[in-house]
């Protein structure tokens, strides 16, 4: 089984980045750097998954993980949901795009993507929005694998403890895209990723990956300082060469006009830290905590925007470090992170 303590050159692990930037490509070169890089299975299909894995492996024989989103409960207030659709309809019509019904339940074939992961002995099995039960864990352990749980403070770290995972992913308020908060509904612990790993390496006896405003070799440098095995880094590799991020999104992350990030429940019902754009300034203080039906209304809207080039309908996911983003292959990103530390 991989150990996370001692199976890595290099203490750096590339974050799963669902909707494209986590390419075969990217996961290969940061693994292949001595890195750890990880393939995200969320919004793909089974097959679409498995053709990741098998492209990883055709291109690197380094470990790598892959990540799963755990289901959340069924839809709880449609009331409010069907009342945000209604208030996206008209952008909808500029983008001359349908919006899908309000659904009740999504699991992102969860049970499916298990069977995967474990029929094709994936290294590293992390899982996010939620904790795999007990009987999960055990069937990744038998195939060989180690198992992350993503989380987003200490009560949370102690739970994914519990239900027997080998390492946390902890992420920080500082981090981009989606926080791993298990309760959709909270609001997430506005500590930094560098105070929540101090606090949980006295309350918790496993490897901490931090993730979370790592941003320079200084911030990998502290972050280890502070008591974390390893750091993630999901923004600084956007720009890769073998990132599959939309080019809008690529060109926002050194455009001046856009200057700030925040949290927003705006695109998926769930708390997401991302550059500030219209959508966000339109929609924000409508949205409702509704994941994935959020998510599942606003997947056409910003398809549209991504392929008309348009940075303001795009959830342009970034950390707070956004602006020390670069473009150059991942490996040299990364062995740079590291190498300038030494």
């Amino acid at each position: 089984m991989f150990d996370l303590e001692d199976g890595l050159r290099i203490p750096i692990v590339g974050a799963p980045m669902a909707g494209g930037p986590s390419t075969p490509e990217l996961v290969a070169a940061v693994s292949s750097a001595g890195g750890l890089g990880f393939l995200a299975a969320g919004y793909k299909t089974v097959d679409a998954v498995r053709r990741e894995v098998d492209a990883v492996r055709a291109l690197t024989s380094a470990p790598f993980g892959l990540n799963i989103f755990v289901p959340g409960r069924p839809l709880a207030d449609r009331a409010a949901v069907e009342a945000y659709r209604a208030r996206l309809q008209p952008l909808a019509e500029h983008w001359q795009v349908s919006l899908p019904e309000v659904v009740d339940f999504d699991d992102d074939a969860f049970d499916a993507k298990v069977d995967l992961a474990v029929e094709l002995a994936v290294p590293v099995v992390s899982f996010t929005f939620g904790l795999p039960p007990r009987a999960v864990v055990d069937r990744v352990h038998d195939a060989g694998s180690a198992v992350v749980a993503t989380v987003s403070d200490i009560g949370e770290a102690l739970s994914a403890a519990r239900v027997g995972v080998d390492a946390i992913c902890l992420q920080g308020v500082d981090a981009g895209g989606h926080r791993a908060t298990l309760d959709p509904d909270a609001e997430p612990d506005p500590r930094s990723t560098r105070e929540l790993v101090e606090a949980a390496r006295s309350a918790i006896d496993l490897p901490i990956i931090a993730a979370g405003g790592i941003a320079t070799a200084a911030d990998v440098a502290a972050t280890l300082a502070a008591g974390a095995t390893a750091v993630q880094i999901g923004t600084a590799l956007l720009d890769a060469d073998e990132a599959g991020t939309k080019p809008a999104h690529r060109a926002a992350l050194h455009n001046a006009r856009f200057t700030d990030t925040v949290v927003t429940r705006a695109f998926s019902g769930r708390p997401a830290r991302g550059l500030v754009n219209d959508f966000i300034t339109d929609f924000d203080a409508h949205a409702v905590a509704a994941y994935p039906q959020v998510h599942l209304l606003t997947s056409g809207l910003r398809a549209a925007a991504g392929a008309a080039g348009d940075p303001h309908g795009l959830a342009l996911w970034a950390g707070i470090g956004y602006r020390s983003a670069r473009s150059a292959p991942a490996r040299e990103i990364v062995r740079d992170l590291w190498g300038e530390t030494r």
